[in-house]
């Protein structure tokens, strides 16, 4: 008889391990989506516009080669934080077609409602009857930015952020 409790105790304890786990895997599964399909703590990130192949680094300088580079400082809205920030040095280039904006890149851009130039980041891309059209989203926002941002409103494209 007592050969049978252990036995039992043992059968209850693997029972209430097995389930346990399998509760925390579906958990895990079942994680929310954000409005880009993606997990949270998975985020899109910046596409690769440099080449690896144009990073040279000496022991006395780094030379990036690019076309068209544009030097860029930011303001202190904390849109970007912890990203960039007021201090923060920046290389931008000026793409070419909209094809070549990815979600996760940082576009600099003229907003309809905003005065002067907006930095932030692209959280969606679609199309409408007006084309190609982009959301943005500053990093430590809670909300997107108002209205669809088209191309010819995007000015630069950041590639390189020095710290």
């Amino acid at each position: 008889m007592r050969k049978e409790i252990v036995i039992m105790l043992i059968a209850v304890f693997f029972l209430g391990w097995t389930s346990s786990m399998l509760v925390g895997v579906l958990a895990n599964d079942a994680q929310p989506s954000m409005p880009n399909g993606n997990t949270f703590g998975e985020k899109d990130s910046p596409s690769d516009w440099i080449d690896e192949s144009s990073i040279h680094v000496y022991s006395d300088k780094v030379v990036i080669d690019i076309d068209n580079p544009k030097w860029a400082k930011f303001t202190d809205t904390n849109s970007m934080d912890p990203f960039i920030d007021e201090g923060s040095n920046a290389i931008e280039i000026v793409p070419e077609s909209p094809l070549q904006i990815q979600l996760g890149d940082v576009v600099a851009y003229e907003s309809d409602k905003f005065d002067g130039v907006v930095i932030h980041r692209v959280v969606e891309k679609g199309y409408d009857d007006k084309g190609v059209y982009f959301i943005l989203k500053g990093d430590n926002n809670m909300n997107v930015d108002p209205g669809k941002v088209r191309f010819n409103q995007i000015k630069r494209v950041l590639v390189a952020v020095i710290y």
